[in-house]
This record gives structure tokens, C-alpha cells and sequence, in this order.
């Protein structure tokens, strides 16, 4: 193990000595604050010191088991105990490198996703529809709550521009690296000629933002407009000015928000919606900063990328960052995402691993 390595785990099992002690005493729970922010750390370190105890161990074994090879009845024996404990170091120190890997603040938040309809038109936004239910379906199978937050339906039943809001454990975590251009091959249902055709949307994903602690919306900086909603909805819908229109003067984001009933609970969605979207820019301003010292293959943020092909004359889909093909398209499209978001999740830990290398 690599010197810096292990005085960085010697650290944190003193850092968690320091965290036991201020949890046991009296007036931990006084600031209920600090003592969430305590208990989290508590469980973040724990793991690592565990396994950190476990390799100390395997190395006092190597240590004993070095030490028969002086007797020469002990000698064969010895033999096969020093190639296990090193096998045994092997696997505990690749384990502790992934434990020690940097943790995304956002991976347990909700999330906020934004699917566009692009090039193709009507074809466009049917796909757009689909990639809804596509992520519907997937979070249901996770017993995620998903709310439409926003939507412009099109004249065919689907989407010019739709957002969700999707909550439950680790969804962000999940569904970060769908950001990023989705490009659809398939003979549309408005073709009359059966011709394959291509079409394209893009997809956002946001962490949602506590706006009330984590983005400063100054009041003076927004433009509010409200108007009379258009679309479905019924009468009601159509007689008051409940749509609700938000301008952020400084960025020039613009967030409408329509599908209630109510003015207030459209405000309310809509500075969701802006406050992620400011949180969303802060992030990729970081993520750009660190992509000029090093290109990180999935976690770029570079949303003008075409990083998924989904072919249905040829039920498959490819994602482009990974080179990988699966050829399961009906199952994917009804929500059995599973093994596609974990190998881009497994890709993304090797690229972190590799960066970890190069750093140490």
C-alpha cells in the first residue's frame, strides 16, 4: 500500500475515535444539526475502518506466516499461508481504494430531469414521450415517486418538452449519467413509406436543490408573469391566470410551470425547477473547470454529446461512451435499465480509480 494511502485511512480511523466520542457524549443531541451531520459522517467512516482493520490483520498474519519459514517442518505450510494473507492484501486494499474514492455530494438527493424533443419533429417528440415512460417505468420498479412538473405536449400525444421530479433513495445517483443527447432509429408511425428514420432528443439531469439553503434566489432578480393556461385540463383551467412564467434576469433562465390548478402550487414547482437549474449551472462550471486537467469519459456534463443510439429494426441499444450494446431494446424501453446504468456506474468508478492512481 502506497504511504499516502495509508496515513490518509490512519486519519479517518482517528477522525471516527474523535466522531464516537462526540456522539457519546451528554449534549450531543443539543444541535440536532450537528449531530445529523455527525451521525452521517459516523456512517460514512465506519466502513472504511472496518476494512481498514481487517487489512492490518491479514498483514500481522503475513507477518506471522513469514516468520515459520525460518522451521523447516513449518516450512510448506508457511508457504501457502504467505500467498493466502497476499491475496488476502490484494483484495482489501482494492476494496479500501474504492472506499476512499471521492463521494458525490448530490448521489442521495432527488432529482429533477428534463427530457426535449430535437431534430425530427413530430417523430421527435413521440420519443421524447417514450424516454418518459422509459424512466417512469424504471423508477416505479425502484418504488421512486415521479411528479410532472412542467410539460408542452405535441399534437401527436407527445412531448416538446417535459420535466419530472423524481424522489427516492439514491435516484440521483442512479440517473446522473443520462445526461446527453438520445438518438432514436425506427420507422415513425407518421410514415407512411416505412423508412427508417432518425430523430433525436436530449435529456438533463438535475439534483434538486434545497432553494431555501442552497441557492440564493434574490427576489429582485426575478421576473414573474402569469397567464391563462393553454392546452388540456378542462374549463376551470382556461378561466384564471394560474400558469405561472419565472425569469431569472441574471442568467436569462426562463421556467414556466402550467399543469396546476393553482397559481401558488405553480410558483412553487417552478422555483424548483429554476433553483435546480442554477445548481445544475454551478455544477457544470466545476465540472468544466476539472475537465481542462483531465477528461472524465461519462461525468463530463457535456450535454451536446450523442452518447445513446436505441435502434429498433435492430433491437439494440448502444451507449457510445462505453462502447456498449445491448440487445434488449423492449426491455430497456419498459424500464429494465439496470444493467446498463450500473455498467456506466462501474465504468465511472474505474475512471475515478484510474484518476486516483495518477494523483497518488
Amino acid at each position: 500500500m502506497k504511504p499516502s494511502m495509508q496515513a490518509k485511512l490512519e486519519q479517518l480511523v482517528e477522525r471516527l475515535d474523535e466522531v464516537n466520542a462526540l456522539l457519546s457524549h451528554e449534549g450531543a443531541t443539543a444541535n440536532m444539526d450537528q449531530y445529523r451531520k455527525l451521525t452521517r459522517e459516523h456512517a460514512e467512516l465506519t466502513p472504511v475502518a472496518e476494512q481498514f482493520g481487517r487489512y492490518r490483520q491479514a498483514q500481522e498474519d503475513l507477518a506471522t506466516a513469514q516468520a515459520l519459514l525460518d522451521d523447516p517442518e513449518m516450512k510448506e505450510f508457511a508457504a501457502d499461508e504467505i500467498a493466502s494473507a497476499r491475496a488476502g492484501l490484494e483484495t482489501l486494499e482494492d476494496s479500501l481504494q474504492k472506499l476512499l474514492l471521492p463521494k458525490d455530494p448530490n448521489d442521495d438527493r432527488n432529482l429533477l430531469l428534463e427530457i426535449r424533443a430535437g431534430t425530427g419533429g413530430e417523430e421527435s417528440a413521440l420519443f421524447a414521450a417514450d424516454l418518459l415512460r422509459m424512466y417512469t417505468r424504471y423508477a416505479e420498479r425502484q418504488r421512486w415517486q415521479v411528479e410532472i412538473m412542467s410539460e408542452s405536449p405535441s399534437d401527436l400525444g407527445g412531448y416538446k418538452e417535459v420535466i419530472v421530479r423524481i424522489a427516492g433513495d439514491a435516484a440521483f445517483s442512479r440517473l446522473k449519467f443520462e445526461s446527453g443527447g438520445h438518438r432514436v432509429q425506427r420507422v415513425p408511425a407518421t410514415e407512411a413509406q416505412g423508412r427508417i428514420h432518425t430523430s433525436a432528443c436530449t435529456v438533463v439531469v438535475m439534483p434538486e436543490a434545497d432553494e431555501l439553503t442552497e441557492i440564493e434566489i434574490n427576489p429582485s432578480d426575478l421576473r414573474v408573469d402569469t397567464f391563462r393556461a393553454s392546452g388540456a385540463g378542462g374549463q376551470h383551467i382556461n378561466k384564471t391566470d394560474s400558469a405561472v412564467r419565472l425569469t431569472h434576469l441574471p442568467t436569462g433562465i426562463v421556467v414556466e410551470c402550467q399543469d396546476d390548478r393553482s397559481q401558488h402550487r405553480n410558483k412553487d414547482k417552478a422555483m424548483k425547477v429554476l433553483a435546480a437549474r442554477l445548481k445544475d449551472a454551478q455544477l457544470r462550471a466545476a465540472q468544466a473547470k476539472e475537465a481542462s486537467t483531465r477528461r472524465n469519459l461519462i461525468g463530463s456534463g457535456d450535454r451536446s454529446d450523442r452518447i445513446r443510439t436505441y435502434n429498433f429494426p435492430q433491437g439494440r441499444v448502444t451507449d457510445h461512451r462505453i462502447n456498449l450494446t445491448l440487445y434488449k431494446i423492449d426491455m430497456i424501453m419498459d424500464g429494465d435499465m439496470d444493467e446498463l446504468l450500473s455498467t456506466l456506474a462501474a465504468e465511472h468508478q474505474a475512471d475515478q480509480l484510474a484518476a486516483l492512481g495518477e494523483d497518488g
